[in-house]
């Protein structure tokens, strides 16, 4: 499980592989110390199994599943990606609880920047914007977020200047796709409530 709490940002350092891609990523701004082979690592809000740890340089293979359905299958050597290790008992739940399964992607199709905060309207496909609701929570590459204001297909963000320094959003701009995660409590209540107006319940 994950808070949302981004840690910091790790470097892409190499990608080799087809079917089975190994992933390795420099954690050049998180602490590995501590860190296992076998622990699970949120990779811009993936759950990642750690295979392999070299210092700080930490190696992660990925499915082709899990390529086709998040940004992962679009990162190069050299992008910067949101690191957060997972939840320990006793941690401080900072943002929401997360398990780091990502539900599919949406779009950055507006940001506005202002004195105080960034703004972002994200594009999102109509199965996960049954579940997005004003004020509710979101999960946008591991990052925990609250929904500003929802319309049909978009939703909008308020991020703070601390969250553009410390994770990816700060350098993606439009166009820019995105790993999607509403919290499991959210998408069960949504759930049942569908059930019971359709007298399935």
């Amino acid at each position: 499980m994950f808070t949302g709490i981004v840690a910091g940002m790790g470097r892409v350092e190499s990608i080799e592989g087809d079917e089975l891609v190994r992933l390795v990523i420099n954690f050049s701004t998180v602490p590995t110390e501590g860190l296992e082979i076998g622990a699970s690592v949120s990779v811009n809000g993936v759950c990642l199994t750690a295979v392999e740890i070299i210092g700080s340089t930490v190696a992660f293979d990925v499915i082709s599943e899990t390529l086709n359905l998040t940004t992962l299958g679009t990162l190069a050597e050299g992008n910067w990606v949101n690191l957060e290790r997972a939840l320990k008992v006793g941690d401080e739940i900072g943002g929401h609880l997360l398990s780091g399964h990502i539900m599919g992607t949406g779009e950055i199709i507006v940001r506005e920047e202002t004195d105080e905060n960034t703004d972002l309207v994200i594009d999102c496909p109509a199965d996960i914007m049954r579940f997005i609701q004003p004020k509710g929570y979101i999960a946008i590459d591991g990052i925990s977020l609250t929904v500003g204001r929802v319309e049909e297909n978009t939703f909008s963000l308020h991020i703070i200047p601390e969250t553009l320094r410390l994770t990816t959003l700060g350098v993606k701009g439009l166009g820019s796709d995105v790993n999607l995660e509403v919290d499991s409590m959210t998408q069960t209540i949504v759930a049942t409530v569908e059930r019971m107006m359709e007298g399935k319940v």
